[in-house]
């Protein structure tokens, strides 16, 4: 089966309004597999490598220093077009154009605490993943309900 892997992180504001296990719920009842779990509190090196892409703009600055100042959850999730259900589950990045329903739309309504990050294609995913999680630390497994969720390729 063609599954990709993808990268969410739930921001401080997340983690501070208890928010982890709606938003975790949320991935997993669309058909998301749990590949990789962790709370930690974001090394300063990883925030500027994970936002290597913004560097130089107006609000890298504020963006690291906020990923920083608490912890946050950073979650492997895999499945069958998994970068763009997730992207479609948190919402747009842009809280008020975010649709009711979605966890942006639901939770944020500024850009930045915005509740949660995700990879934006293939090759952000891989590397974010990389920043975030040693190769032990994603796990390959069959969920029992696979056979449910997906429908054989065609």
């Amino acid at each position: 089966m063609n599954q990709e892997r993808t990268l969410v992180l739930i921001k401080p504001d997340g983690v501070q309004r208890s928010l982890i296990g709606e938003i975790i719920t949320r991935f997993e009842r669309k058909g998301l597999k749990l590949a990789g779990l962790k709370l930690l509190k974001l090394p300063r090196e990883k925030a500027n490598e994970l936002y290597e892409p913004h560097r130089g703009k107006f609000f890298y600055d504020y963006l690291i220093q906020f990923m920083t100042s608490t912890p946050i959850v950073a979650i492997a999730l895999q499945g069958r077009n998994a970068i763009e259900l997730v992207r479609l589950v948190n919402g747009a990045t842009k809280p008020a154009e975010s649709e009711p329903g979605s966890i942006r739309g639901d939770f944020s309504i500024d850009i930045t605490h915005n509740v949660v990050h995700a990879s934006d294609s293939p090759e952000n995913a891989e590397r974010e993943l990389g920043i975030l999680f040693d190769p032990g630390e994603i796990l390959e497994y069959q969920r029992i309900d696979e056979a449910i969720i997906y429908s054989p390729e065609i």
